[in-house]
């Protein structure tokens, strides 16, 4: 007889337990009930002990000696150094000189020829009033300075650039090692690296071009690598199966296939170039960014606007030609008669410059100037005495920076003041870890724990209060902005040309009117990097929103959801990576543009890093700009780790 047993229950987890967040939350309550009184036991001061920090100024101040001692007499100086120094100088003196020889009317009729046989015709007459507005605009010299050292940059920038994207997109472990010098190299600060530049090769053209390569190199590197890697795997298969040696598939399957790639990062790298000569300006660039650094320093706010508009408009022409040409890539093969077209141009434009020779008008006419910084700097006086203070009901300008300073930015720097500085790693590493994995949170707490092992835990927690009040205004106007775009195409098309010009300005340009409007302090600072930051904030979050599938929009609106229930119920949630990305992003370009702050006020490390430029200073400047290597890595792994985690299955 069959026996009946019954069965035996199993225990079941609690359905709240199975979510991974709460099993994080519960976990991290957990840790923190028995790590925060150990560690308030043991570090009950709450500021960084010095048993923890490393004193770096001692080494750095002699390497700094060594290299002004042996500057004119070491061989490595003398017989490679030098050697490169003088090349640079021999180009950029090259390209110079050919660009006077033109004329302004060669040089223009280059450009537009260039244009038009690159994106048509309605380009190659932006072009022509984009040059032609420079020298009427009485920038034409300083325009060639700018635009010879630009070429000379951007070709370096460019082989540098696809030679490491080459070697690591051909190797993992090449591109396991390059990608954290590339991180360090995109959010290290400019002025940080100014400095050795400067050591090195003392201030001039030279130590301009060099210090752009590094800024600028990076994203041809990432792009080539990404090119070569994404490259069509039935392809590859297909070219391999007729016997080519590894050296053929490179240059007739891969390098073909990446072109896009390629003249994307050829793109980013001409942008990012021209952001940067106003920067190198500091170090003896010249040209236009000498112009802006020069009215920065006197708050001249008409000549700044004088010597930014070039920059601007040099800045909006190479990005719709590079951007036009990398469209066409791919496209039906040009007709037999695109070669004399070609051709034809490259006479229209030599004869242009041959005539203009002839008759003497090389350079450009100065009657033919036309001078707007006095009107400028009277409008700037009119709004600095309308608008600065003693507006009725709703206060001035500098009213608006001191309520900001005093309610925002002071509340939170003394909240992370306050606390404790374990406690901030644990704030870090719980932030890191909700939306990461463990590695996430261990690169972020390594990360931020360096700034107190190097001696600037202060100053970095007031680095990071600016960031966080920064982004948060970004964010919260760029959302809102960005959502207000995706649902209005006209909206969209008025903001374009506006984002436009933001995304193109160079990053100096923004302190001007910032300083003449709010004055000199932190407020300033963080004005200046919500705009900056805002146009990429807007843009990533109205693509995300309108890529959005319309099936689920269709959906909700057959369930009877209005505008703003489609917007929060459907949308947002769908566009949640684009959101992520939006976040770091202005993150990112935030801490860019606080660090510029210091030149007007926002101290902190930013301060720390123009002093030391300033001084000479190798320790303070390089310790600075290590602390706000360390500040952008631990941000970025706590706002954007989702990528990531996807990515490597975990």
């Amino acid at each position: 007889m069959a026996t009946i047993t019954a069965p035996t229950r199993k225990t079941s987890t609690p359905a709240i337990l199975t979510n991974r967040a709460v099993r994080k939350l519960l976990i991290l309550a957990v840790a923190a009930a028995i790590l925060v009184p150990l560690a308030h036991t043991r570090w009950s001061s709450g500021s960084w002990p010095d048993a923890l920090t490393v004193d770096l100024s001692s080494p750095l101040g002699n390497a700094s000696d060594w290299i002004i001692d042996n500057r004119d007499t070491h061989p490595l100086f003398l017989y490679f150094l030098g050697h490169i120094s003088n090349a640079i100088v021999i180009a950029v003196r090259a390209v110079y000189l050919t660009l006077l020889a033109l004329g302004w009317a060669g040089v223009t009729a280059v450009a537009a020829l260039t244009a038009w046989r690159t994106a048509g015709v309605k380009l190659a007459l932006g072009t022509t009033a984009a040059f032609l507005a420079c020298g009427a605009l009485g920038m034409w010299v300083p325009t060639m300075q700018t635009l010879a050292l630009m070429v000379v940059a951007v070709l370096a920038s460019v082989i540098v650039g696809a030679l490491l994207g080459l070697a690591a997109g051909l190797s993992e472990r090449t591109n396991r090692i390059l990608r954290p010098v590339l991180d360090t190299m995109q959010v290290l600060p400019a002025f940080a690296y100014l400095l050795p530049v400067v050591l090195v090769f003392g201030i001039g053209v030279p130590a301009a071009v060099l210090a752009t390569v590094v800024y600028a190199a990076p994203p041809m590197a990432r792009l080539t690598a990404l090119g070569l890697r994404g490259a069509d795997k039935e392809v590859l298969e297909a070219v391999t199966s007729l016997g080519t040696t590894p050296r053929q598939r490179l240059l007739t399957a891969r390098l073909p296939l990446a072109r896009k790639e390629l003249l994307l990062g050829v793109n980013q790298t001409i942008m990012m170039a021209l952001s940067m000569a106003v920067i190198a300006s500091v170090i003896g660039a010249g040209g236009l960014g000498d112009r802006v650094y020069q009215a920065l320093a006197s708050v001249d706010v008409g000549a700044a606007l004088a010597a930014g508009i070039p920059i601007v408009l040099l800045a909006v022409v190479l990005d719709r030609v590079t951007g036009a040409a990398g469209e066409r890539i791919g496209e039906a093969a040009p007709a037999d008669g695109a070669r004399a077209k070609w051709l034809y141009a490259l006479a229209a434009a030599a004869a242009t410059a041959i005539a203009a020779r002839l008759a003497g008008a090389l350079d450009w006419p100065g009657a033919w100037e036309a001078d707007i910084a006095e009107p400028v700097n009277r409008a700037v006086d009119w709004m600095t005495a309308h608008l600065y203070s003693g507006v009725p009901v709703i206060g001035g300008t500098a009213d608006w920076a001191a309520h900001f300073t005093t309610w925002v930015l002071n509340p939170f720097r003394d909240a992370l003041f306050w606390l404790p500085w374990w406690s901030v790693l644990l704030i870090v590493a719980a932030l890191a870890w909700l939306i990461g994995t463990w590695r996430t949170a261990l690169t972020a707490v390594l990360a931020m724990a360096a700034t107190g092992v190097l001696g600037v835990w202060k100053p970095s927690l007031d680095t990071l209060s600016q960031v966080l009040a920064a982004v948060a205004v970004t964010l919260v106007l760029g959302f809102a902005t960005g959502i207000a775009a995706a649902r209005s195409d006209r909206f969209e098309r008025v903001l374009r040309p506006v984002l436009d010009v933001f995304q193109t300005m160079p990053q100096f340009v923004y302190l001007i009117p910032v300083v003449a409007l709010f004055g000199v302090g932190r407020a300033p600072a963080v004005a200046a990097a919500v705009v900056y930051a805002l146009p990429a904030v807007v843009r990533i979050t109205a693509q995300g929103l309108r890529q959005v599938d319309p099936a689920a929009l269709e959906s909700a609106r057959s369930l009877g959801a209005t505008s703003g229930q489609q917007v929060r119920q459907v949308q947002l949630p769908l566009a949640r990576p684009a959101l992520l990305l939006a976040v770091n992003q202005g993150v990112v370009l935030v801490l860019a543009v606080v660090i510029i702050g210091g030149l007007v006020g926002g101290g902190a490390l930013g301060y720390q890093v123009v002093f030391g430029l300033a001084q000479g200073d190798l320790a303070s400047g390089l310790v600075a700009g290590a602390a706000i290597v360390c500040l952008g890595l631990m941000l970025d792994r706590v706002t954007q780790p989702t990528g990531r985690r996807t990515t490597k299955g975990a």
